[in-house]
């Protein structure tokens, strides 16, 4: 982590007047983290959506209610703190439509297209095919800090 994400987390913390808890973990949303973050930042974006597979491949925890993350655009610079408020597992064919249409990317079938591609060529990356019951976790997300 930078000093910069570390002074990030440590603003919101002071502007709360609370106590200062350990950083958690900060990332890029998908392929066009500057597009993704900024959906974040406006609020368009209160959910995302990643293969149960690669938890289980890099032997991570999965997401749970109540987590923060700490959102980077695609130079590593924090643009928002959020907070998980749901998660859920689901087959790819099987995500609900509203859950689609909170990742902010655009119509259903722009949220479909676009995540068979990404989700095909990262387990191609793996010599895996991708296929529609694909395990997602599905998590929704409010947006702390910058506050809207």
């Amino acid at each position: 982590m930078t000093m910069t994400i570390q002074q990030f987390w440590d603003n919101y913390w002071q502007q709360l007047q609370k106590p200062v808890p350990p950083l958690p973990e900060a990332f890029q949303f998908g392929s066009d983290a500057d597009w993704l973050a900024q959906l974040v930042v406006e609020g368009k974006k209160t959910a995302t959506c990643s293969g149960h597979l690669f938890y289980e491949l890099e032997n991570e925890p999965l997401p749970q209610v109540g987590q923060y993350n700490i959102v980077l655009n695609a130079s590593d610079e924090p643009v928002a703190i959020i907070k998980n408020v749901g998660v859920m597992l689901s087959p790819m064919k099987e995500v609900p439509i509203d859950f689609a249409l909170a990742e902010g990317e655009g119509e259903y079938h722009e949220w479909w297209n676009g995540h068979v591609n990404f989700f095909t060529a990262a387990l191609a990356e793996l010599d895996l095919p991708f296929t529609e019951n694909l395990l997602l976790v599905c998590e929704r997300f409010e947006v702390l800090y910058p506050a809207l």
